[in-house]
């Protein structure tokens, strides 16, 4: 019996340790960081700032060796020799939609059917999830969570890293409709070979005709002043009017332009592209169309085997010279949504400046996803949501986060692979 209890409490102090970090009190009172260099999100760098804010938006944003400001109701953090930064944003993620990628109990961020507008992540969305902890330890506090899978997969909503449920968690919802256009030809791992064998798809033109019926479906049904409600029409309304975002997921740059196009004709009014290198060989037709780009994780090989090998680097600053709003995001997995900062960083080796780096993460992401009015930029008025790291948050040997605020309020970082470290690290002596 002794045994047997003894079994029981080691169990349940293993689940116990590994819980996420309990989520935060909204903000009690204001807040003031002094002393550190604020990397704007718009290219604006302040070398001695002090930045306040007060139930959860942000107040004051100003150099400090200028500025005179009455303290004495706040509470004071002195950052000097820090940096702080808008809070991170990663885009196009399953982020609290998936778990154990083994477990098909534990994915659901893809619906059976290829036509799912009405499909909507945000009611999926899992805040117990221990991937979030990690992501915010790197700075990474907002993300678009988002279905996959058929031609509309869903739509998405952007989140906040941190609450009890997902309506706490909720920042954005029903940010945009998620499209993957049909590819006009097929890819498939040759194992004999081992190379990409490419064959026509043969159903082209019957899915694009799917598209085209569906989405003028949505107009008409836009169009008419008493309705038998339809979920999947209803869906697709705020496309029409500019209150969503169509994004599209297309692979090859004549993909790329005809499903613009497409969207164009169809009466979209705000459009945003995921795609990769494809979009390098269109950036004039982006530019033009004042199309944003979301583009992979820069860690990445090339595409193609006659492709740079650094290529994937380059990307975002070649895209960014041709006059493409670009954002970075990560690859279908989730355990390299945290690492979204050092993405950033290898654009940063590769030729953008390190401002412009960030704002490929901040403030060209929230305008990707149509938030750029609350998030993205320490400005005034937007959401207290900022990070002050110890160092170059670029930079993975500097990135060491000693505060982050989502919404004003202050979030636990420590997340398990963190709490694993320091437990081991004591037991063999060994400090950080």
């Amino acid at each position: 019996m002794k045994k047997f209890l003894y079994l029981i409490l080691v169990v349940l102090s293993t689940v116990a340790y590994a819980q996420p970090p309990i989520p935060a009190k909204p903000q009690a009172k204001p807040i003031a960081l002094t002393g550190g260099v604020a990397h704007i999100g718009n290219g604006q760098v302040i070398q001695n700032s002090i930045i306040a804010f007060d139930k959860g938006k942000l107040t004051l944003v100003a150099d400090a060796t200028t500025a005179r400001v009455d303290l004495s109701k706040f509470e004071v953090i002195d950052i000097s020799g820090k940096h702080v930064y808008p809070g991170l944003i990663l885009p196009n993620s399953q982020i609290g939609l998936q778990e154990v990628s083994a477990i098909r109990a534990m994915n659901d961020y893809n619906e059976r059917g290829e036509i799912n507008p009405n499909v909507r992540s945000i009611i999926s969305y899992n805040t117990d999830s221990e991937y979030i902890p990690t992501y915010r330890f790197n700075g990474v506090l907002l993300a678009e969570a988002t279905p996959t899978g058929g031609l509309i997969s869903g739509t998405s909503s952007v989140m906040e890293m941190e609450g009890w449920n997902w309506e706490d968690a909720a920042h954005t919802v029903d940010v945009g409709v998620h499209l993957n256009w049909p590819p006009i030809t097929r890819r498939q791992f040759d194992f004999n070979t081992f190379t990409f064998a490419e064959s026509p798809n043969k159903d082209y033109d019957k899915q694009v005709g799917e598209l085209e019926q569906f989405f003028g479906e949505s107009v008409a049904y836009g169009n008419q002043a008493s309705k038998e409600t339809n979920l999947k029409l209803a869906a697709m309304q705020g496309l029409f009017d500019g209150k969503k975002t169509l994004f599209i997921h297309a692979n090859t740059s004549k993909e790329l332009i005809e499903s613009v196009r497409f969207a164009q004709r169809s009466g979209v009014k705000k459009i945003t592209v995921i795609s990769g290198t494809a979009a390098l060989w269109v950036s004039e037709f982006l530019k033009e169309n004042n199309i944003p780009v979301i583009l992979p994780a820069t860690h990445n090989l090339p595409d193609r085997n006659d492709d740079d090998v650094d290529l994937p680097y380059k990307l975002p600053a070649l895209l960014t010279q041709a006059g493409v709003t670009v954002s970075l995001s990560n690859d279908n997995s989730l355990h390299g949504g945290r690492n979204l900062a050092f993405y950033a960083g290898t654009a940063a080796a590769y030729g953008l400046s390190k401002e412009d780096a960030l704002k490929t993460i901040t403030s060209n992401t929230a305008k990707a996803l149509g938030i750029d009015n609350r998030v993205g930029t320490l400005e005034v008025g937007k959401d207290a949501t900022l990070f002050v790291s110890k160092g170059d948050a670029l930079d993975y040997r500097t990135n060491v986060v000693s505060h982050a605020f989502i919404s004003g309020k202050l979030v636990a970082l420590p997340g398990i692979q963190e709490e694993l470290y320091d437990r081991f690290s004591n037991k063999y002596g060994h400090k950080r």
